[in-house]
C-alpha cells in the first residue's frame, strides 16, 4: 500500500508537469520577417584557484581533518573549480544545459564532475519545467552559482542539506514560474528528486523527495525578498522533511556604497547521518536525528570604477550549524571575514583574501570535527 501511495503521488506530480503540454500549443507568427536559426550556443566557464594556510597545528588545510601525529598538510595550493558549460537553445522556449567541473578529476571522479545536465522548457513567465540533473530551489544559495557568492564558498548547512537530497545537484524534475499576488511578485518552484546526489545510476530506493519554494518580492528598490522552503519525502520507507526560510535586503549608503545582506535558516531530518551509522550505534527513531542551522552574511560593496577595478567588497559571514542537535549536539560556529577586488562586470575577475574560523562545541581528535583557523587567498576568472 505504501508503494502504491508513493507511485500515485509521483504520477500526480508528473501529470502536473505535463499539463501545460495538454493545454497549450505552440503558435507560429506568419507575419515574422526574420527567421531565427537554431540551435544557438552560449558557453560559460569558471576558474577558481586558492592558496590555503592553516593556523591550527595538525589540521589539513583542504579537508579540515585533524592528525594527532602532526602529519597534516597545513599549507597548499588548490584548484577548487574548473567549470565549463554550454547552454544550447533549441527553440524560442526550449534549451538544454550542461555544466562540468573538471577540478573533480583531482580525486576519485565517481559521482562527481558532471553537475548540471537538464532540459528546460518555458511556456511563459508563469510556468516552465525542467528535467535532468539540477539544483532544486531550496534557499538563497541554490539560486546563486558559486562564482557570484559573497563569501569563499557555500555554507555548512548547504553542504549537509545537499547530502540529504534537498540542495546541491540532484536528479529529478521541477516546475517553476512567477505570478503576482495582488501587486506583489511571487516566484515558485516545485521539485521531485531521487535525493541521493549527482551522477547516480538510479535512486537508492523507491522513495522520492518533494520540495517547494515560494519567493516574495517585498520591495524591489531595496531588494527585499522573503523565501519559504519546505520538503517532504521518503527514504528507505521512513518519512523525512526539511524546512527553511530566507531574507535578503540591500541598503544604499551613498552614491557608491551599498550594504547587501542575506539571512537564512534551515532545519530537517538528517537521514544521511542516520544511515551512515552502524545499526547497533543508532536509535530506532529516525526523527531523533535532526540538523539545523542559520547564517547571516553582510557584504559592503564600494563601486570604485577605477580603470579595470570595478568594486571593492568586505563581507563577514557568521554561521551556526548543528548536524545532530537532538541526540548528540556538537554545534559548529564559523566566522568568515573576507575582502575582495572585482575586475570587470559580474565578477569576471576576482581576487579574495580572508580567514575562516571554525569552532566546535567539543573537538573529536583525528576527524574533521575539530577547531580550525584558515587563511585563504582565492583567484577567480569567469566568462559567460
Amino acid at each position: 500500500m505504501n508503494r502504491i501511495h508513493n507511485f500515485s503521488v509521483f504520477k500526480a506530480f508528473l501529470l502536473g508537469l505535463l499539463f501545460p503540454f495538454l493545454s497549450n500549443g505552440q503558435t507560429i507568427d506568419s507575419n515574422s520577417k526574420t527567421e531565427v536559426k537554431y540551435p544557438q550556443f552560449k558557453f560559460q566557464g569558471l576558474f577558481q584557484a586558492r592558496y590555503l594556510s592553516g593556523f591550527t597545528n595538525g589540521v589539513d588545510a583542504v579537508s579540515g581533518l585533524h592528525h594527532s601525529d602532526d602529519k597534516a598538510v597545513e599549507d597548499t595550493f588548490d584548484v577548487k573549480r574548473m567549470r565549463l558549460g554550454v547552454t544550447t537553445k533549441l527553440g524560442e522556449s526550449f534549451d538544454v544545459v550542461v555544466l562540468a567541473n573538471f577540478a573533480d578529476f583531482k580525486s576519485d571522479p565517481k559521482g562527481k564532475v558532471l553537475e548540471n545536465a537538464f532540459a528546460r522548457y518555458t511556456f511563459n513567465k508563469n510556468i516552465g519545467f525542467l528535467v535532468g540533473q539540477f539544483r532544486p530551489a531550496f534557499g538563497i544559495e541554490e539560486l546563486n552559482p558559486a562564482d557570484i557568492l559573497k563569501s569563499f564558498d557555500y555554507s555548512n548547512q548547504y553542504s549537509e542539506f545537499g547530502n540529504n537530497g534537498w540542495t546541491s545537484f540532484q536528479i529529478g524534475a521541477s516546475m517553476f514560474g512567477s505570478l503576482n499576488l495582488g501587486k506583489m511578485p511571487v516566484t515558485y518552484a516545485v521539485s521531485a528528486v531521487n535525493g541521493n546526489g549527482k551522477d547516480q545510476v538510479s535512486d537508492k530506493d523507491n522513495g522520492k523527495q518533494y520540495s517547494t519554494r515560494l519567493g516574495f518580492e517585498l520591495d524591489k528598490k531595496h531588494n527585499i525578498n522573503f523565501g519559504l522552503n519546505g520538503g517532504i519525502g521518503e527514504v528507505y520507507k521512513n518519512k523525512v522533511f526539511a524546512l527553511g526560510l530566507d531574507l535578503t535586503a540591500d541598503f544604499k549608503l551613498g552614491d557608491k556604497f551599498i550594504l547587501q545582506t542575506q539571512l537564512e535558516a534551515k532545519q530537517g531530518i538528517n537521514h544521511y547521518l542516520y544511515y551512515s551509522l552502524a545499526p547497533d550505534t543508532r536509535t530506532s527513531n529516525l526523527n531523533e536525528y535532526q540538523m539545523r542551522g542559520a547564517y547571516f552574511l553582510p557584504n559592503l560593496r564600494y563601486e570604485i570604477q577605477y580603470r579595470k577595478l570595478t568594486a571593492i567588497e568586505f563581507s563577514c559571514r557568521y554561521e551556526y550549524f548543528d548536524r545532530n542537535f537532538k541526540i548528540d549536539s556538537n554545534a559548529k560556529q564559523t566566522y568568515t571575514p573576507m575582502a575582495s577586488l572585482e575586475f570587470g562586470k559580474g565578477y569576471t575577475g576576482r581576487i579574495e583574501m580572508g580567514m575562516q574560523f571554525d569552532n566546535y562545541k567539543r573537538n573529536i581528535p583525528n576527524t574533521s570535527i575539530y577547531d580550525n583557523n584558515l587563511f585563504i587567498i582565492q583567484f577567480q576568472g569567469r566568462f559567460f
